[in-house]
């Protein structure tokens, strides 16, 4: 349980002047932040508002009961109004965002700027709103933040929500809050990943879709990365040890030997095709002074994981966009007519020819304090979509200067499969009949020349009574002459 909430004084104060001055009568966003379980702590890094809908509309507004209308007298102020939220959008905003940020940061929850009157009759929905996000954006912590910024009188209120099933008024419960200096105490972490997973496409997985496979994959590459070693600027993780300088660290997996077991493969009859997803990706993870150091280790693999699994949702989110169209993402090898479904929608069974998918790369523009956030781009597209998603998302200002955009993967990450369908893989029993008519065969050739050795004898005695007789025709002509 979160005992203590610190949020950037600098950030939460610009963000306070903004609300003040534009004096909107409400706003919800999304807090950004890091869960540190070693402290019972959350920090936050900054509050980034939530946009208007595609109809333009704000994401949440202040609502009247029908049967009152509200007070024009300022000393006789409605108590009854509360807040109307648009919960899938806020959600939406917060799955977007989960993908721009990089490892240890996440959406820790939301904030409100709103009447304390329209905050206590919207208990319940802003609870369910939280737990929406909390869908939305995963992290492996059972509660989020709730922050209420009231502007009457002015106060800073943070609450942990449950993430119970159950949501009722007893979901809320406070914590300590208060602003200090979050970014300048952070340490940066980053590792460049080079990985090569090759693995066999099961009989009983040709039935799955080719996404559910790949997902698969990338839960197997999880455990692997959980029992990998760690250097860190050429030295082995030492528990205690501590890191203060301000210089970026160099983070370096060291990945254990493969099990055999891992492979599941018990013989040729079970696996129909192979899967190779192989490349390099770039994470950064950023660590409080106060925390372990092993707490960075956990957020660089979590984030590698993390951004394979970003990457597959896009592609699987540009799928589902495409279907209706026909189009299709990614290729076979060798087939000249396009499919009529994606190949991440594709069932493994119908892809009985090789087919290759390129993912997104990761691209790198600065945020907050030497932060970085993080953006996938198709090969198609150029750095002005992060230049785009950067201002819509984040609302922040898009990076002016192309030098400061990180293109650390140079190259995509390269999936390729190679199915075995086309090769006659003989079943169980297929097997057993094989052996069988090689046994008849071999028994047939064994007992043919053993049949052949009589008539083998016969030439050789033949020739030997030609020679002798040769010879014996020699000693008489010469006896003769």
């Amino acid at each position: 349980m979160v005992k203590g909430v610190v949020g950037e004084e600098t950030r939460l104060k610009s963000v306070e002047d903004r609300l003040t001055q534009s004096s909107p009568p409400a706003e919800v966003g999304l807090l950004i932040g890091k869960f540190t379980s070693a402290l019972d702590r959350a920090f936050l890094f900054d509050l980034i508002p939530t946009p208007p809908n595609d109809s333009a509309q704000p994401a949440c507004s202040i609502t009247q009961p029908d049967n009152k209308k509200p007070s024009k007298s300022k000393s006789q102020p409605s108590d009854s109004s509360s807040l109307f939220i648009d919960n899938d959008w806020v959600a939406e905003h917060a799955r977007q965002v989960s993908r721009m940020l990089v490892g240890g940061m996440k959406v820790v929850g939301l904030y409100i700027w709103v009447s304390d009157a329209a905050f206590k009759n919207s208990t319940i929905m802003l609870c369910q709103t939280v737990k929406g996000v909390a869908d939305a954006a995963p992290v492996d912590w059972d509660e989020r933040l709730l922050l209420h910024i009231c502007y009457g009188p002015r106060r800073w209120n943070c609450r942990n929500c449950s993430l119970s099933s159950n949501i009722t008024s007893t979901s809320l419960r406070p914590c300590d809050f208060k602003m200090g200096k979050v970014l300048s105490s952070l340490q940066t972490f980053k590792c460049m990943h080079n990985f090569n997973l090759r693995l066999p496409i099961l009989h009983d997985s040709a039935s799955k879709t080719f996404s559910d496979v790949l997902r698969h994959a990338i839960s197997i590459h999880a455990k692997e990365l959980a029992g990998a070693k760690t250097l860190i600027d050429g030295k082995l993780v030492v528990e205690s040890e501590s890191y203060s300088t301000d210089a970026v660290h160099e983070v370096e997996l060291l990945l254990p030997f493969p099990d055999d077991c891992s492979v599941e493969a018990c013989s040729q009859k079970d696996v129909v095709g192979v899967l190779s997803l192989s490349g390099s990706i770039c994470s950064f993870a950023y660590l409080n002074s106060k925390e372990p150091i092993s707490q960075a280790v956990t957020d660089i693999k979590g984030d590698i994981i993390t951004s394979l699994q970003s990457r597959l949702d896009i592609i699987c989110d540009e799928a589902d966009d495409d279907s209706g169209n026909n189009l299709d993402v990614g290729s076979q090898v060798g087939d000249e007519i396009p499919s009529e479904k994606p190949v991440a929608q594709q069932v493994l069974q119908l892809l009985r020819k090789g087919c290759s998918l390129p993912f997104p790369r990761r691209v790198f523009a600065p945020w907050l304090a030497g932060l970085y956030v993080c953006d996938y781009l198709q090969p198609s597209e150029t750095v002005e979509v992060l230049k785009d998603h950067c201002i819509e998302l984040l609302s922040m200002k898009a990076p002016t200067d192309a030098s400061t955009i990180l293109e650390a993967e140079k190259e995509m990450l390269s999936l390729k499969t190679k199915s075995f369908w086309n090769v006659a893989v003989p079943s169980f029993s297929e097997i057993h009949v094989m052996k069988d008519k090689s046994k008849h065969v071999s028994e047939g050739e064994s007992s043919s020349r053993k049949a052949g050795k009589p008539g083998h004898i016969n030439v050789v005695a033949a020739c030997l009574v030609l020679l002798l007789s040769v010879l014996v025709g020699f000693v008489l002509f010469f006896l003769k002459g």
